[in-house]
């Protein structure tokens, strides 16, 4: 199992993030690695603490009885409009995990922070 841990500020207060992390079903094309292995397995919410954790592991569907991850996710205001998210994923993917958690967070900035830009313009 490989593990790895990385963390991003986004432009965001917590609330905001917390609740574009739980509806990540509904992200675009881009973040299709995660996408890839919800296919694959069902994640189990371990541990949910609203606006700070959240905690999960896979569950094989019977596709990928040798897939198995577990993640943990939290998020710290940095003030009223800013969050340290951080991410831990626990993986037997292979080495390539660290790549994967640092990808995952700079694709969810990107996704969070153009959801606010496009509400600035259009409002």
């Amino acid at each position: 199992m490989a593990a790895a841990e990385g963390s991003i500020a986004v432009n965001a207060p917590v609330d905001a993030i917390y609740k574009s992390w739980l509806a990540f079903e509904d992200y675009p094309k881009f973040i299709t690695a995660i996408k890839r292995v919800r296919k694959l397995d069902a994640n189990q919410i371990m541990l949910r603490v609203p606006e700070r954790r959240l905690a999960w592991r896979t569950i094989p569907n019977g596709q990928a009885h040798d897939h198995l991850a577990a993640g943990v996710v939290s998020f710290a205001p940095l003030s009223e409009h800013g969050t340290r998210v951080t991410l831990k994923l626990t993986s037997n993917f292979g080495d390539g995990v660290s790549n994967r958690v640092d990808k995952y967070l700079r694709n969810f900035k990107r996704l969070i922070e153009g959801r606010s830009k496009n509400r600035e313009t259009s409002g």
